[in-house]
């Protein structure tokens, strides 16, 4: 049997092919995970008038899990498309530093190989990617792109399937679907716990979403908690700069 030397094109596409299985393995829990919450937006989607193909038109374009949600729970006939516009982009504004995080990973790739990357980042591509860079003291493109694309290709999948779906199961709530997107939500805020003076913001964001809710007609608590939280990080931010 010949042995490859390390240098040559065909052990590194050996090993590219390794990282690459690597990622789809360590993203395979979250992959799992994506189902449920994937199928309830998908069977909402189609409750709110979607075509089956829509759905992973919107999901394969967007990616943001949070964002499709706050659309499709805003969409009314006719759909207030500024206000959706403006939630989607509320709540995807945390993508900015996320991808501000990874930018020193990624200054010396080409841009054909960048863009990609960060068209595939989501909260869990992101959180891997990056746990996997500071395990390993160099992040591994391939190992990344392999987290991100199982997550994509469930993510869209079973959209898709959620909306074929959703006219038969009826009411998907009964099932208990609707608690999967919190419930990861809630994970994903416990991996970012940093103490309790750093979570001031969500403590601010919360309360102002609440008592939006409670006083103010339709879905303003989603960007009134968004923007309240922002700037309450700014805030303190500069306070503590001082």
């Amino acid at each position: 049997m010949t042995t490859l030397d390390p240098c040559t094109p065909a052990d590194a596409l050996v090993r590219r092919r390794r990282e690459v299985v690597r990622g789809l393995a360590d993203a395979l829990p979250v992959m799992l995970g994506f189902v449920p919450f994937a199928l309830l937006l998908g069977a909402q989607a189609a409750q709110k008038g979607f075509h089956l193909a829509e759905v992973p038109l919107m999901t394969g374009l967007n990616f943001g899990g949070g964002s499709e949600f706050a659309a499709v729970g805003l969409w009314s006939s006719p759909p207030h498309v500024l206000l959706i516009v403006a939630v989607a982009l509320l709540v995807n504004c945390r993508h900015l530093l996320m991808g501000a995080v990874l930018a020193p990973y990624l200054r010396d790739l080409p841009r054909r190989r960048t863009l990609p990357a960060l068209f595939l980042m989501c909260d869990e591509s992101w959180a891997l990617g990056l746990a996997d860079a500071q395990r390993r003291a160099s992040f591994s493109l391939p190992y990344y792109m392999g987290a991100s694309l199982g997550l994509y290709a469930t993510w869209v999948a079973f959209t898709a399937l959620g909306a074929g779906l959703g006219p038969v199961m009826g009411d998907v709530t009964v099932y208990g679907f609707d608690m999967a997107f919190p419930a990861v939500f809630l994970v994903l805020l416990r991996g970012m716990w940093k103490g309790a003076r750093a979570a001031r913001p969500w403590l601010v964001s919360l309360l102002v979403a609440g008592a939006t809710y409670l006083f103010v007609p339709g879905a303003w608590y989603v960007a009134a908690g968004a923007l309240s939280g922002l700037v309450a990080a700014w805030f303190w931010a500069e306070d503590a700069s001082r």
